[in-house]
């Protein structure tokens, strides 16, 4: 199975990271949108969801109607940023339990180190959607399906806000097998791997740190 690469094609979406690529937007309106923009995306990314049926009582009859079979999810942000789009998941499958995944960058290398990692127990019988603002270089998402792959996940999606070419490449040599979902495919990265043009330090502008 080859993962597929989903951009959205959608006026909404690109509406909203115009604003979001701003430097002059606040931080309040950057972390709102960038809520948003994940439902959005999680619109798309769970469109494979399987159904089954129940039945209703409406106003008017009894009726056999459509309902998700139960398929559990787990959504998992790579810290910090990626706490950021966990609120937008969660409004659109508001069962679905949340982990963590604690990524560093070596500022040398740009390599990504584990340092947290917290999941539900049953992780491995869940649909993953590992959530972060950027894809740059892909070395921490890639490192993150890797540690997924580990606890012996084995339906792992990625969905990002905005990538670059080369970490849609890497993601998918490392991972064939894991679908991407993207609000934009940007140009490239910059010396200091920065996605161009990009929207910053995603962290940064999420917390106000900067």
């Amino acid at each position: 199975m080859s993962g597929k690469v989903h951009i959205m094609d959608h006026p909404l979406v690109a509406h909203k990271l115009t604003i979001l690529r701003d430097k002059n937007t606040s931080v309040k309106d950057f972390r709102e949108l960038v809520s948003e923009i994940g439902m959005l995306i999680t619109y798309e990314a769970t469109r494979d969801l399987p159904l089954t049926t129940k039945t209703v009582e409406t106003p008017i009859c009894t009726a056999e109607e459509p309902t998700l079979a139960g398929k559990k999810i787990a959504v998992v942000p790579i810290l910090r940023a990626g706490l950021g789009l966990v609120d937008g998941v969660l409004r659109m499958v508001p069962s679905a339990r949340v982990g963590h995944i604690g990524m560093y960058r070596d500022e040398e290398t740009l390599e990504p180190h584990l340092y947290f990692c917290k999941m539900p127990k049953d992780i491995a019988e869940r649909e993953v959607l590992i959530v972060d603002p950027m894809l740059a270089t892909g070395g921490s998402a890639s490192a993150a399906i890797t540690e997924m792959k580990r606890m012996g996940c084995t339906n792992i999606k990625l969905m990002v806000l905005v990538a670059v070419p080369e970490g849609i490449q890497r993601v998918q040599t490392l991972h064939p097998d894991v679908d991407i979902y993207a609000g934009a495919v940007d140009s490239h990265l910059n010396e200091r791997g920065y996605i161009v043009p990009g929207l910053g330090d995603a962290g940064d502008r999420i917390f106000g740190t900067k």
